[in-house]
């Protein structure tokens, strides 16, 4: 089970790693390519562009700050062999179900490896 939790672990701060570049690269994509868009757009639907690119980079940090870095955090933490850890792990593999095809098998992979390991606490 041991090698369980080291796998998830490991899959967990990739993930969270993968995330924040993710997010990153997304926000500055935007950030380069909508001022150009509205550029060549009527300058009446200039305001868009000052309400939208700020919102993005808030929404990329919001994922960063309640998904990618608890993921990272949990990963870490299961690699220590901190008791928190695999609560944590548990939060986020749930979280991470909705996230379709990659983060639903991580979820169901951490759930696995929650209910496994619980079982093996109990016969003990």
């Amino acid at each position: 089970m041991e090698t369980h939790k080291r796998i998830l672990a490991i899959l967990f701060i990739i993930s969270g790693a993968l995330q924040i570049v993710g997010m990153l690269f997304i926000s500055t994509l935007i950030s380069a390519i909508f001022p150009m868009i509205f550029e060549q757009a009527d300058p009446e639907v200039g305001w868009i562009v000052e309400w939208i690119v700020p919102f993005i980079k808030i929404i990329s940090v919001i994922v960063i700050a309640f998904l990618s870095i608890p993921s990272i955090v949990g990963g870490w933490g299961l690699l220590n062999q901190k008791k928190w850890a695999m609560t944590l792990v548990l939060i986020m593999g749930c979280l991470k179900l909705f996230s379709f095809p990659i983060g639903t098998a991580l979820g169901v992979y951490t759930i696995w490896v929650y209910s496994e390991d619980s079982r093996e606490k109990a016969k003990v």
